[in-house]
């Protein structure tokens, strides 16, 4: 009886180390499908502000596309031969602070 005694509480004391270690895995994995579900937002962003420049559209129409499909994206332009290629990068989300997403897309340039 007395051996059964000494073992009280330690479910409690183990639950108590392994719930920090289970939380940080919650909150990593909540962060990485984060990050993922931005760079595909990111991503079709700059392939439709590619097309809109591409088309003959103004270009800070679709740095605005960009913009208000993720937030805090940032944009550039670059024509390379016939191409119109959009760069965008955005924070990857505030679970993850001080990482960046990025994304480019092209579109044949039929505006010239």
């Amino acid at each position: 009886m007395r051996g059964r005694l000494g073992d009280r509480g330690s479910v409690s004391a183990e639950f108590a180390v392994a719930l920090p270690a289970i939380v940080l895995l919650v909150a990593l994995c909540v962060g990485a499908l984060s990050t993922a579900s931005r760079q595909v937002r990111l991503q079709d962003a700059a392939a439709d502000a590619a097309r809109l420049v591409a088309r003959g559209d103004d270009e800070g129409r679709a740095f605005a596309l960009v913009a208000g499909a993720v937030g805090g994206a940032r944009s550039t332009l670059a024509r390379e031969d016939d191409l119109v290629c959009v760069v965008a990068s955005a924070p990857a989300g505030p679970v993850l602070p001080g990482v960046r997403v990025h994304a480019r897309s092209c579109a044949l340039d039929g505006g010239r």
